[in-house]
């Protein structure tokens, strides 16, 4: 169970209740959705940003599942790594390349552009310290500079919002993969077991 309340539908802020499609959405979504219904505001400013930054977005959507996947893994956030967007999908995720998350230096079905996003993504949610000029350097062949900000601010919210979801620990609309919390979550470790997630 939840470490915080989820607010019954009919309590939402009736501006919070808009934007959520109720038909389409997943158990994960309404349960998620109604625990930030606790607090309208901030969960009306986490879909706005998101929004906002998915459509004026410069990099593939595609990348950033594969970066948002990896930092879910670091954060250890199951919601997260159980979690597809269609429009990822849409963009060529499949599962072969969430599989390749595992040791994505070695894969051969990720791009060097990918793979240097990836290498960033692991320095930001475990080492954040680590990031300099060099490390800036070496994405600069992948990336242009607005690029490159834009890599770091979609990296700094998936890893505050996937910290954030990993401790209310919602597990229960979770697929059974993910619920088992004596040992270690990762996506590539149940690639068929995922949550849809249309956007």
């Amino acid at each position: 169970m939840s470490n915080i309340a989820e607010l019954p539908i009919e309590k939402w802020d009736p501006a919070l209740r808009a934007l959520v499609d109720v038909e389409s959405a997943s158990p994960l979504q309404m349960k998620s959705t109604g625990i930030m219904a606790q607090a309208p505001h901030m969960a009306m400013a986490n879909f706005a940003f998101l929004a906002t930054a998915m459509q004026g977005r410069q990099l593939p959507r595609r990348l950033l599942e594969l970066v948002r996947l990896r930092i879910g893994f670091h954060n250890q956030c199951r919601s997260c790594m159980a979690m597809r967007f269609q429009s990822a999908l849409d963009d060529g995720l499949t599962e072969d390349m969430v599989c390749s998350l595992e040791k994505p230096m070695e894969a051969d079905n990720l791009s060097a552009r990918e793979k240097a996003a990836l290498a960033y993504a692991d320095l930001f949610a475990t080492n954040h310290f680590a990031i300099d000029h060099e490390v800036i350097d070496g994405l600069r062949p992948h990336f242009s500079e607005s690029e490159i900000v834009e890599l770091g601010m979609f990296a700094g919210f998936f890893l505050g919002i996937g910290r954030f979801l990993s401790s209310l620990d919602v597990i229960e609309e979770l697929p059974a993969a993910y619920q088992d919390k004596s040992a270690k979550a990762a996506p590539w470790y149940a690639p068929h077991e995922t949550v849809l997630i249309r956007d």
